[in-house]
């Protein structure tokens, strides 16, 4: 009698089972972070206690607010002793605290317009897997933010484009018979240019007046803030990179004016600088010259930033190993392709955190400039609006409003840093 059956043979593996919902999720996260000890699972109850107390006295407050009303006044009698912000601030003043408030009401197109701009020329930028050609827009987008905001003759930021461009032209085509003469060529050029321009525009005040003029003095609320953080943290940069190789240079004159530049910088408060800035400053321009503030505080502000920026970018160096620059010497660079090439893109992805530290710390220092009565956004909050009569006494909305703003430009900064760490891999490369 034969036996018929036949033994089965999996041809396939069988497919993994799905791990237990306690090893995957929400679950295990919540195990691992907030349940794994029992001085944890304390820490978590407690947390959750204070952010209970903290949202709900809070939201109450924010879903019963008032936004209609034109004064304090209404707002009380709308509330009647209910508790509840009164957000009616908001919607009366948001234009003072975007733009000041004196900025002409019907040209707020124009820094709006600027603001779009600022990202599509920011974008080739930061994201350096863009086209290369969407960098013209970026060389270009100075002059072009310049005129929407100030307005007034457009040949002012033409000239000093063309005197640039001029100037670096010349600066190519002498560089390779003389770096010096190229150099200073180009910058002469350009300031030669750009004066001879501006002295032939200035006795026909109106030539190529296609927007109105809009002096500095008019800039104000949150529109300056980013003015000047943007202003500065791209001028900082650079200065920081000279002041770095500067510090580390082997000519004992660079060295030593580049050590006492910063470490005197770094030790004076940044409020000091601006008194500077708008007392003392203009005395070290030409006589009869009027310099506008908004400049001084760039300059000084650009400083100290750099100043800052400098000892960040100096411990990046300081952390390449010395075969770098021997690698550098072997191939047979000379200084300037050395630090292009190979020392400075390893020091500056290395010293991405610290840069970003400044910048976040100098974005929220332009607060400073209210105390030299230049109405940024906590200007405006502590003059001419808590000043009016119909908003005394309105703290938390407004300042609940300018935290907000910086949080979102700083977070949104440090979230850039933390995607190009990741994108530039500088903890492997």
């Amino acid at each position: 009698m034969s036996d018929t059956s036949a033994a089965f043979v999996r041809t396939e593996p069988v497919p993994p089972s799905p791990p237990p919902s306690s090893a995957m999720g929400p679950v295990k996260w919540a195990k691992d972070n907030l349940f794994s000890t029992p001085f944890y699972i304390f820490l978590t109850f407690f947390a959750t206690y204070v952010i209970y107390l903290i949202l709900s006295n809070t939201l109450p407050w924010m879903l019963k607010g008032v936004w209609t009303t034109s004064s304090l006044a209404e707002c009380r009698e709308v509330l009647d002793g209910v508790s509840g912000g009164c957000f009616s601030i908001l919607t009366e003043r948001w234009n003072q605290l975007l733009f000041g408030f004196k900025y002409p009401a019907d040209q707020y197109w124009r820094p709006a317009l600027t603001f779009l701009f600022f990202f599509a020329a920011a974008a080739p930028v930061l994201f350096f897997k863009m086209p290369r050609k969407f960098l013209m827009f970026t060389g270009i987008f100075p002059f072009v933010a310049y005129y929407l905001i100030w307005g007034g003759s457009i040949w002012t930021p033409i000239l000093v484009l063309v005197g640039l461009v001029f100037g670096y032209w010349v600066y190519r085509l002498l560089v390779s018979k003389s770096f010096a003469a190229g150099f200073f060529g180009g910058i002469v050029t350009a300031i030669i240019i750009w004066a001879v321009g501006d002295s032939l525009i200035s006795d026909k005040a109106n030539v190529g007046v296609f927007l109105q003029a809009v002096p500095s003095r008019d800039l104000g609320g949150f529109m300056l803030n980013m003015m000047l953080g943007v202003v500065c943290v791209s001028l900082s940069v650079p200065l920081g990179i000279a002041l770095a190789l500067g510090r580390q240079s082997n000519m004992p004159l660079i060295k030593w004016i580049c050590v006492v530049f910063i470490e005197f910088i770094r030790g004076v408060p940044l409020i000091t600088l601006l008194f500077v800035a708008s007392v003392m400053l203009a005395y070290f321009f030409p006589p009869g010259t009027t310099t506008d503030l908004f400049l001084r505080v760039v300059i000084m502000i650009t400083v100290f930033s750099g100043a800052y920026i400098a000892e960040v970018i100096r411990g990046g160096l300081a952390a390449l190993p010395s075969g770098q620059y021997e690698a550098a010497d072997s191939l047979g660079l000379d200084y300037a392709q050395a630090m292009r090439l190979i020392i400075l893109p390893q020091a500056l992805k290395i010293s991405i955190p610290g840069i970003v530290n400044v910048a976040v710390g100098l974005f929220k220092d332009t607060t400073l400039v209210s105390v030299i009565s230049m109405f940024d956004l906590i200007g405006m909050i502590r003059g001419p609006i808590l000043a009016a009569t119909e908003w005394n006494g309105v703290y938390w909305e407004l300042l609940g409003f300018a935290a907000i703003l910086f949080f979102v430009v700083c977070y949104g900064i440090s979230q850039y840093s933390q995607w190009l760490e990741r994108q530039l891999a500088t903890d492997h490369q």
